[in-house]
């Protein structure tokens, strides 16, 4: 018989407090190599700050966590070359162009330059902005800035895609667009993909698996129709709402909770 493949991510009763707060309330999951998988919940469920501890922006109250293999806590290099990340909010440049953008994040991941560059134009050209190369990020629209984050997040054949909301404000055409590139490298590169959405329609329709988070907890993980199937609904979102209800939500509390303490931390400077 033969060993089954270990898990790209492995998390294991994983906690985070702010305080008396417990945005994270010990979590476990894992994703298998090759996964699309999505982590979904209410504004305020632990979503962000779960994340964070996977992308080692934030340190856990407790709990395991391996990226690859790796420990975020004591191998943060390790983890963070296994993984590109395509933030809810913009990153580029604007006042460099697309290429120049590329060419930045490969320098600072040490991506040879032969094969940084062979490497950028291949993603250019995935994402569909040859030729717009040589143009000022700040021209592009949301959808090209989304596209060149994704080649961005992908430049050092990272194992792990996280994105999360990259969708966030787009139109349809471009939304579309965007999930069609996500899973063709899904399927030619065998890269992992982690990601979050407010839109039930993406996740119902690309993640092989999803996991539902609600006040720090997961509540729910399974493919989407049986998570359909176990709330007897007929849609992700009314098997989402089933299961975490229609009340309408805060944003992430841990988030806001970090920025409460930093501006008191400020403020006694």
């Amino acid at each position: 018989m033969q060993p089954s493949t270990p898990p790209i991510i492995d998390v294991r009763d994983l906690t985070k407090q702010f305080g008396s707060l417990t945005a994270v309330d010990h979590v476990s999951f894992s994703v298998a190599p090759g996964e699309i998988f999505a982590f979904l919940g209410p504004n305020g469920a632990g979503k962000t700050t779960t994340i964070k501890m996977l992308t080692t922006l934030l340190r856990p109250t407790s709990g395991e966590i391996r990226i690859n293999g790796h420990d975020p806590l004591h191998e943060q290099d390790a983890v963070r070359r296994s993984f590109g990340i395509v933030f809810q909010d913009p990153s580029l440049d604007d006042e460099l162009t697309a290429w120049e953008n590329l060419e930045l994040h490969g320098v600072l991941y040490g991506v040879p330059k032969a094969l940084r560059r062979k490497r950028m134009d291949e993603l250019l050209t995935i994402v569909g902005l040859t030729d717009r190369k040589d143009d000022l990020v700040r021209v592009f629209s949301g959808g090209m800035r989304r596209r060149l984050e994704i080649a961005r997040g992908l430049l050092h054949h990272p194992l792990i895609l996280f994105l999360d909301e990259p969708t966030l404000g787009l139109d349809p055409q471009t939304r579309n667009h965007l999930w069609s590139y996500v899973t063709d490298l899904n399927a030619k590169e065998g890269i992992t993909v982690f990601l979050t959405t407010h839109y039930m329609e993406e996740a119902d329709r690309i993640a092989q698996r999803i996991a539902v988070i609600d006040h720090g907890k997961i509540i729910a993980l399974d493919s989407s129709e049986a998570l359909k199937q176990k709330t007897g609904t007929q849609t992700l979102e009314e098997a989402f709402l089933s299961l975490t209800g229609s009340a309408i939500r805060d944003e992430d509390a841990g988030a806001i909770d970090q920025l409460r303490m930093h501006s008191k931390l400020w403020r006694k400077r």
